[in-house]
């Protein structure tokens, strides 16, 4: 629902977003809900997830919802859309610098930072495997990654998540500090 409300005032009809780490897709509900004039596109790594994404939103084309990897996204839209996936990648440089050179107008990024990173590859003791699973958890230095972004001429402010009020929540038994980025265009492209 925040990150709705942070694109709200952005969007404009006929714009498009494209949704990073969507999982099912279901930041198009949130978009229709609120009557926010996007043109969505979904992409996730996780093809089961892009499988489900498709047979419960008809409404959305087959290539709206794509299988697909950071590293191999090309192309642009006006809007990027990224929660809480950077934070299970080993570092965020790479995928990150991907993702401001698409947008061409904006992007809203949520993710687990604070003051000083903390970098962590640990069992995922919820995941159901025969094979004990490892994963990333890193909470990103908050200075850095502002810093970053505005290397790619995109003005950032830093908003206070409010599902946790700014305050860390335990997943999988590590702390996250999930905080939204908005990250506008410079040149207004």
């Amino acid at each position: 629902a925040q990150a709705a409300e942070l694109l709200r005032p952005l969007a404009q009809p006929g714009e498009s977003l494209l949704d990073v780490g969507c999982g099912t897709g279901y930041f198009y509900h949130s978009l229709r809900k609120r009557r926010i004039p996007l043109e969505y596109f979904g992409v996730d790594a996780t093809a089961a997830f892009i499988d489900i994404g498709r047979a419960a939103l008809p409404e959305l084309s087959p290539e709206r919802l794509a299988v697909g990897r950071i590293e191999d996204l090309d192309g642009s839209a006006d809007y990027v859309l990224c929660m809480n996936v950077l934070s299970n990648l080993d570092n965020f440089h790479r995928p990150l610098e991907r993702l401001l050179k698409i947008a061409r107008k904006a992007l809203i990024l949520r993710e687990s930072v604070k003051g000083g990173a903390e970098y962590r590859y640990v069992t995922d003791r919820y995941l159901a495997s025969a094979e004990p699973l490892k994963v990333y958890v890193n909470a990103y230095d908050r200075r850095e990654m502002t810093e970053f972004i505005r290397s790619y001429d995109y003005d950032v402010s830093e908003v206070v998540d409010h599902r946790t009020g700014g305050a860390p929540e335990m997943v999988i038994d590590y702390p996250h500090y999930w905080t939204f980025f908005v990250a506008t265009r410079i040149d207004g492209i």
